[in-house]
């Protein structure tokens, strides 16, 4: 599939916003202390992929009530759908530099990641978090992800990579008072 940016300039991949705020505290501490770990950019992408699928838990997996979607709450409260861990993700690698776009997957209801940009080449990657019957993979040598659309369904991936959360996608979760008011109200297209 070919990867299609909703703007040509790549500089709107990097830029933060009310959603991606990689210019709040809580992301640049976030970031700077996983940059000590890593030796170069693509170490950091992974030790950010890791960090946000494997430490801050699916709010569905953990049962947890709460509904974040802006990267800094993601990363304070440590919680999140797929939609918000995507958006901390994209916040932690903005941070360092690196490319970073929202994309989205259709399964019963719409479904996000993010795509990183190396080589000149786009890599989609899923933080969505693991589980019995999920392995999502940092990998820019073919993709790992979550979930994998059925090709004789009406599933499907997106191929527009986004600058911004999608807006069918921001106002389902800006207007959820808690998860189970938004398991209700999540897009099942885009």
């Amino acid at each position: 599939m070919e990867l299609i940016q909703n703007t040509p300039d790549l500089s709107a991949y990097l830029a933060a916003d009310e959603v991606i705020d990689h210019d709040h505290r809580v992301v640049r501490e976030a970031a700077a202390r996983l940059a000590k770990e890593a030796v170069d950019s693509y170490a950091y992408a992974r030790l950010a992929f890791e960090f946000v699928r494997d430490a801050i838990p699916h709010s569905q997996d953990s049962g947890d009530l709460r509904v974040t979607w802006r990267a800094s709450d993601v990363l304070e409260q440590g919680t999140g759908i797929c939609y918000a861990k995507a958006h901390a993700l994209a916040a932690l690698l903005r941070a360092e530099d690196i490319p970073t776009a929202l994309c989205y997957q259709k399964f019963d209801v719409v479904h996000g990641l993010v795509a990183v940009r190396f080589n000149s080449a786009w890599h989609r990657q899923d933080p969505r978090g693991n589980k019995p019957g999920v392995d999502a993979q940092f990998s820019l040598d073919g993709e790992r992800l979550a979930f994998t659309p059925d090709p004789g369904s009406k599933e499907m991936d997106y191929p527009v990579l986004y600058a911004e959360p999608h807006p069918a996608v921001l106002s389902v979760l800006k207007a959820a008072p808690d998860r189970p008011y938004l398991w209700k109200t999540l897009p099942s297209a885009l």
